[in-house]
């Protein structure tokens, strides 16, 4: 080979890869939009606002938040999977949209091909609330309120499919009993529901309800995770409350982003919000919400993914469930 066509050839090479070298150096070059899939006030909300501030000034631009809620998240998922993948779009995802709406049902997303993972955020246990009108101190006495009204007793969700919409149907058939399902686009409407006592319970995410609980405006009765939370170490568990191995026991964020984000912007985004989520202070004011750092790696979360859909799958080829 001539050392002028290796010449030739190396110029070509190096000049291939200079984009790839710019665009890793100098991304971001404008604000980033991070879409949230619920409305304000939910606990996906409350985390990514808690986040995206120093996500920014670790980025060096502003990471605007816009909420897009509806038809629990799908609405978000299909403009977040159509966005350019340039890394100026992401999501915070939820388990629901990402592991129990896909095993209920045929989504205009696909889970394995249409995101790229980036890094799962936080997770947080849900607990069982009541308003205390019920006149029910413990998780027994509910349902056996329940039991002495069939079909009266009414409990709100984020929609159909989400983890408390799961966590309920759970404890029905756990416990025998049948109370109605009231769903709602997201936590916020649902709370103002229960607490105006047009229904009656709701498993909502711990971080949502804790300054409610403190208030004495909800009660409540038991949490799904397998230890009591530290932000609630009076509230039992739902094992001890004699329904072991409750398994719709933790919900999660994440965020992602649309299919083929460069690997170099992926690793950007991840290393930059990993750091945000390790700091001291970022640990507390997550802890404080009721939710603890998770921080994995995107092939950590892809798979984790994957394993939660096979979970749910089968959970719900078992009872018989429906997302109708």
């Amino acid at each position: 080979m001539s050392m002028h066509l290796c010449r030739q050839m190396t110029a070509v090479i190096v000049c291939g890869l200079l984009p790839v070298v710019a665009w890793g150096q100098w991304f971001p070059a404008k604000p980033l939009r991070l879409v949230v899939p619920f409305p304000p006030g939910a606990g996906v909300d409350v985390l990514t606002r808690i986040v995206a501030p120093p996500f920014g000034e670790r980025l060096g631009q502003q990471v605007v938040v816009e909420n897009r809620s509806g038809a629990s998240g799908v609405i978000a998922a299909e403009q977040v999977m159509k966005a350019a993948p340039d890394g100026y779009t992401t999501m915070m995802a939820t388990a629901s949209m990402l592991t129990v709406s896909p095993a209920m049902k045929k989504l205009p997303y696909n889970v394995d091909q249409d995101f790229t993972y980036i890094t799962q955020t936080g997770a947080t246990n849900m607990i069982l609330v009541v308003r205390p009108e019920l006149q029910v101190q413990t998780l027994r006495q509910f349902i056996e309120l329940v039991k002495s009204r069939p079909g009266k007793v009414t409990y709100a969700s984020t929609g159909t499919a989400t983890p408390p919409h799961m966590a309920a149907e759970l404890l029905k058939l756990r416990a025998g009993i049948n109370f109605v399902h009231v769903p709602y686009k997201g936590s916020s409407p649902a709370m103002s529901d229960l607490l105006g006592g047009h229904v009656d319970a709701f498993f909502v995410n711990m971080e949502s309800s804790l300054p409610l609980i403190r208030s004495g405006k909800v009660r409540p009765l038991a949490v799904t995770s397998y230890r009591r939370n530290e932000q609630a170490p009076e509230v039992p568990t739902m094992g001890e409350a004699g329904f072991s191995d409750f398994v719709a026991g933790n919900t999660w964020y994440g965020l992602v982003g649309p299919a083929r984000i460069p690997a170099e912007v992926t690793e950007r985004l991840h290393s930059e919000l990993v750091k945000v989520l390790r700091a001291p202070n970022m640990k507390e004011k997550l802890n404080t919400a009721g939710a603890v750092v998770v921080a994995s790696s995107p092939k950590e979360f892809a798979d984790s993914v994957r394993e939660e859909l096979r979970i749910w799958t089968n959970f719900i080829k078992q009872t018989g469930i429906s997302a109708d």
